[in-house]
């Protein structure tokens, strides 16, 4: 997508955690991300200070809040305020992966709604924009009351996908909340659609109850929006290979593989993991197939959209 800079001065910074995706948005737009340096004292405070004048600037900061997601939030409100003092027009969070997405809603007593907190905080810290891509809960962005543009990695997941041309695929959701995100997915592929019925022992053990659908001779593709220890996923899989699926693979939008993940993946009937690099991957076993797929375009068109006042809307069609 060729659009013209606005009248308003662009500028693109990056937070330390996926200076990988930052590098590769900015690099689609055609312009190097702008300085800024992020450094400690000696007691551990984290410093900021942006190398030159922002002042009536539209300013995007990328920054995704995973592996520690405190810290990442913490460094992300520092960098919104220095922006927001040092007189940018308007500040645009740019946050691939969205820390605390699952604690959502008060399902337990006397629990926070987290997600809601990080929202107020963002807001506080000065930001007059959020834009996210596969929240956990799409509820998430009536938390803010600032503009959200939510994306979704459908468009790049569904080319990957059709690529592989499976003789016989069917799309899965691995737990009974993504039974409509799945099913957009079956109709975008043309396939027939199950889902797996599951029960949450612990943060890391999900026992798989039961499976809806006909998985006997075909090739499926489980949809799910992030994982890190792999519990939902390799129960769901074995399931479904004890109902006769061919093959096994998932993708997943944010993979926050811990080593205990990875190992459980690598004995699993789940063939490849498929993620994109909204968080930076950890180190894969040997082996074992994780493909990544780059959201920068993705991102990137959205940046220079918002920052030309157009639409999003068409980067959700495939």
């Amino acid at each position: 997508m060729e659009t013209p800079l606005g009248a308003k001065k662009l500028k693109i910074f990056s937070g330390s955690v996926n200076q990988a995706l930052a590098k590769r948005i900015s690099a689609y737009i055609g312009k190097p991300l702008d300085g800024i340096d992020i450094t400690r004292f000696p007691d551990g405070e984290k410093f900021v200070q942006i190398r030159e004048s922002i002042r009536g600037c539209d300013v995007f900061v990328i920054q995704s809040t995973c592996r520690s997601p405190d810290e990442a939030l913490m460094e992300l409100f520092i960098m919104i305020d220095a922006m927001r003092r040092a007189s940018a027009e308007r500040i645009t969070a740019v946050i691939p992966y969205f820390g605390y997405a699952r604690q959502d809603r008060k399902d337990k007593p006397r629990v926070p709604i987290t997600a809601s907190l990080v929202a107020k905080l963002i807001e506080a810290a000065g930001a007059n924009r959020v834009l996210c891509l596969d929240l956990h809960a799409a509820q998430i962005q009536g938390y803010f009351d600032i503009p959200v543009d939510h994306l979704h990695a459908s468009p790049v997941f569904i080319k990957y996908l059709k690529g592989l041309n499976l003789p016989n695929p069917i799309v899965v959701s691995p737990d009974t909340g993504g039974v409509k995100t799945a099913n957009w997915y079956s109709k975008q592929l043309g396939t027939g659609i199950g889902f797996v019925a599951k029960e949450r022992r612990s943060d890391s053990e999900v026992e798989a109850l039961n499976f809806v659908g006909d998985v006997q001779g075909k090739d499926v593709i489980m949809i799910d929006d992030m994982t890190s220890t792999c519990g939902t996923l390799v129960a769901a899989a074995n399931i479904l290979k004890e109902h006769g699926a061919t093959s096994i693979r998932a993708a997943v939008s944010h993979a926050m593989l811990t080593q205990a993940g990875l190992e459980r993946l690598a004995a699993s009937p789940i063939s490849e993991l498929i993620a994109t690099d909204s968080v930076p991957m950890a180190t894969g076993i040997s082996g074992y197939p994780v493909t990544i797929l780059s959201v920068g375009e993705l991102i990137g068109d959205a940046i220079l959209r918002i920052h030309n006042d157009e639409s999003v809307n068409s980067l959700f069609e495939v």
